[in-house]
């Protein structure tokens, strides 16, 4: 089905594995378009309650664009963010499903882009971020302007942007680029452990949660307690509503169904 990737589901989850091990995984625009298809794929899926992302190999997650591939002459650069990067991000961030990334290994320019469109971060603690733009004589782009001062605040997400140091695993989690940081032998596990509480969580809830905290950073307070009484009007009328109020009454564990 793809060239690029490998995509699998199973168990309520949609595995998305970036497959160019041999370029670190970097970003051609195949690539780009496969991503952006196979997350609109497991959207539509109503067997999938949980996306991974992560890539192939132990040294990468994705190594950002691929220079080889070409980012288009001067004057086009911003059309490939325009009609490639930007549909992917916008697909990851507005899938009403959690969406966990499984960081392998380097995440360097729009690589960390992409990891930070991500919902969940798990990562090996030999892994690194690096906004490597800046070696290139580029500004972030694929999101991180946006994610870095929201994650780490603007100070720091200057130095970061600025500099393009690697921020391994524990600085990761601390600064809040992540949210796990484990050994490599341990990846597999944490991320598993991960993917079981959200296969079985309140799919829909957790995607109502997703867009209102994407909607909050652009609204007031009035807008939000607005929104949220629609939300809860549209959620209370699930089948996990009712199955999470239920068990509370009955003092056991809730089944969610996802719907």
């Amino acid at each position: 089905m793809y060239e690029h990737l490998l995509y699998e589901t199973a168990d309520s989850v949609a595995r998305i594995t970036l497959n160019r091990p041999q370029v670190h995984n970097a970003l051609s625009p195949d690539l780009i378009r496969e991503i952006t298809d196979a997350v609109n794929a497991a959207s539509a899926d109503i067997s999938v309650r949980v996306l991974l992302l992560t890539g192939a190999g132990d040294k990468a997650f994705c190594s950002g664009a691929d220079l080889k591939a070409g980012l288009g002459d001067a004057s086009g650069l911003g059309d490939a963010l325009r009609t490639r990067y930007n549909p992917m991000i916008l697909a990851l961030r507005t899938i009403p499903k959690p969406v966990i990334c499984r960081l392998n290994g380097l995440a360097a320019g729009a690589g960390c882009s992409l990891a930070l469109a991500c919902d969940v971060i798990i990562m090996s603690a030999e892994a690194y971020f690096s906004q490597i733009f800046v070696n290139i004589g580029l500004m972030p782009d694929a999101g991180s302007t946006y994610f870095l001062p929201r994650l780490v605040g603007p100070a720091r997400a200057f130095e970061l942007a600025s500099t393009g140091r690697r921020v391994y695993g524990p600085e990761a989690v601390q600064i809040g680029l992540a949210q796990r940081a484990v050994s490599a032998t341990e990846l597999d596990g944490a991320v598993e452990e991960t993917l079981a509480y959200y296969r079985h969580a309140p799919t829909q809830a957790i995607g109502a949660m997703k867009h209102a905290f994407n909607r909050s950073l652009q609204s007031d307070l009035e807008e939000m307690l607005h929104y949220e009484a629609e939300g809860q009007d549209k959620l209370s009328k699930t089948h996990d509503a009712g199955e999470g109020i239920l068990a509370f009454l009955q003092k056991r564990k809730p089944e969610y169904q996802g719907s």
